[in-house]
This record gives structure tokens, C-alpha cells and sequence, in this order.
């Protein structure tokens, strides 16, 4: 009967453990800690007049650049000519490492289902952060 209940609050212990574990925010890369960084993506029509100026005239190629206003911080990811519309980008992660603050994006190609318009565009997001001191690595 002892054996019984020593493992029913063996068992209550270890649950309570792995809950307690699975609750927190900080995460593994590699051999570092990381921490989820909150973000907004934000519309074309809000993005800073500077800033999209800049954007419009590096549209063409492969774009990664940081821009701080106001106290925000804004990681743009631009993915160059594309032979055609209905591209999106996703926002995988963006995190806080040791080695610096990290934005991973993925460029998603136009839907099979849905009709295409066959001019060429040039997808780009903008993130808005609160400033960072740290350094911008994009995955």
C-alpha cells in the first residue's frame, strides 16, 4: 500500500516537473540560450517615409538592413526581383542569442491554385522591434 501511494506522489512530482519546464521562454540554439523577441510586421503604408525610400530604391536585389527611428527598430527582408506576383514571406522566428539578435524568414512562392500575374515583383517585409543594442543576424 506505501509502495502504491510513493509512486502516485512519484508520479504527481514529476508531472508537476515537466510542466514547470515546459513553461518557460527561454530556448536552446545550439549550445545558447535564446529569447523570443516580440514583433509586428508592419504595412507598407506605415513603414517610415525614410525608410521607404530606401527600400524602393534597393528593391532589385536581396535586401537585409536595420533601421532605428523613434526608439523602434526596423529589420527589413527583401528577397530581390521575382518573376512573378503572389509571393509572401513568413516570419519564422525572431530571437535574442548570445551572438546577437537573430530574424529568420522564409520567401514563399505563388499558391498552384490561384491565377498569377506574370510581372515581375519584389517581396519585401519590414519588423518593427523596440531597439536593440545588439547585432542583426539574418538567417
Amino acid at each position: 500500500m506505501k509502495l502504491k501511494r510513493g509512486l502516485q506522489i512519484f508520479g504527481i512530482w514529476c508531472l508537476s516537473l515537466m510542466i514547470l519546464l515546459t513553461g518557460c521562454e527561454m530556448k536552446q540554439v545550439g549550445n545558447m540560450a535564446k529569447t523570443e523577441v516580440e514583433f509586428t510586421v508592419v504595412e507598407p503604408d506605415e513603414v517610415p517615409s525614410e525608410l521607404a525610400v530606401i527600400i524602393e530604391e534597393n528593391k532589385q536585389g536581396e535586401i537585409k538592413l536595420t533601421y532605428e527611428d523613434q526608439g523602434y527598430m526596423y529589420l527589413v527582408r527583401g528577397y530581390g526581383q521575382q518573376k512573378t506576383g503572389g509571393y509572401s514571406i513568413a516570419v519564422n522566428e525572431v530571437f535574442l542569442a548570445e551572438d546577437g539578435l537573430h530574424v529568420d524568414t522564409s520567401l514563399i512562392g505563388p499558391p498552384r491554385d490561384q491565377e498569377i500575374r506574370d510581372e515581375a515583383s519584389y517581396p519585401y517585409l519590414v519588423i518593427k522591434i523596440e531597439a536593440q543594442e545588439a547585432e542583426v543576424l539574418f538567417d
